[in-house]
């Protein structure tokens, strides 16, 4: 068996573990689909989705996240920071739903600035204690005991970028599709609706969580 047959198991294990730690609905995972079918700003936030768990997942499997495991405090202060972030988020989707925009995002006084998105995406994803849980320790632990302290730790982390390439990438072009359907306000009523639930049960999760 050459060495990229021997390697193939692990490389689809880091793509089957990023696939289910990704695909959970989410903060994030609303946010991308918002804005996929907005069609506003959606490669940077593909972008940003995509190398920041790539970034994460470096982290992870170099090691750092043992760091992270000996200083909770770290962990203490993104939660509280994040349920804030998302507490705020969640009730400016609430005033969405009450109060629907248009679906021309030219037209829509709700359209968002590339700086103002992109910061969001980075909060979103940056905030979320969950994701140095489960991308940075939980990921990282599989990988070096998975692939070992050789290559095969790091094309299980690639296995793993990829999961997460793949999954943002469907999700923010793939929205576009749903677009018809949100012709309507009372579509955008929902949609705004679910984020605000979403985002405001996490944020209240996170709060009591510690």
């Amino acid at each position: 068996m050459n060495t990229a047959a021997a390697l193939a198991p692990t490389f689809l294990a880091g793509l089957g573990l990023g696939l289910s730690l990704i695909v959970a609905i989410g903060a994030q995972n609303a946010f991308v689909l918002r804005q996929g079918i907005r069609r506003e700003h959606v490669l940077v936030v593909v972008a940003i989705c995509a190398l920041s768990d790539a970034a994460l997942i470096v982290i992870g499997i170099s090691g750092i996240g043992v760091v992270i495991e000996r200083f909770p405090v770290a962990l203490v202060v993104i939660r509280l920071a994040g349920a804030a972030f998302l507490l705020v988020y969640g009730l400016l989707a609430a005033r969405r739903a009450l109060r629907p925009a248009t679906l021309d995002a030219a037209a829509d006084p709700g359209a968002r600035t590339l700086a103002s998105v992109a910061l969001t995406t980075l909060a979103l994803t940056w905030l979320n204690p969950h994701v140095y849980l489960d991308t940075v320790l939980l990921l990282g632990s599989v990988a070096n005991a998975s692939g070992g302290a050789g290559d095969g730790r790091w094309v299980f982390g690639a296995g793993a970028v990829l999961a997460s390439l793949a999954w943002f990438t469907a999700l923010g072009f793939g929205a576009r599709l749903l677009r018809p359907l949100f012709a309507k306000p009372v579509a955008w009523r929902i949609l705004d609706g679910a984020v605000a639930v979403t985002m405001i049960a996490i944020g209240v999760k996170l709060v009591f969580s510690g």
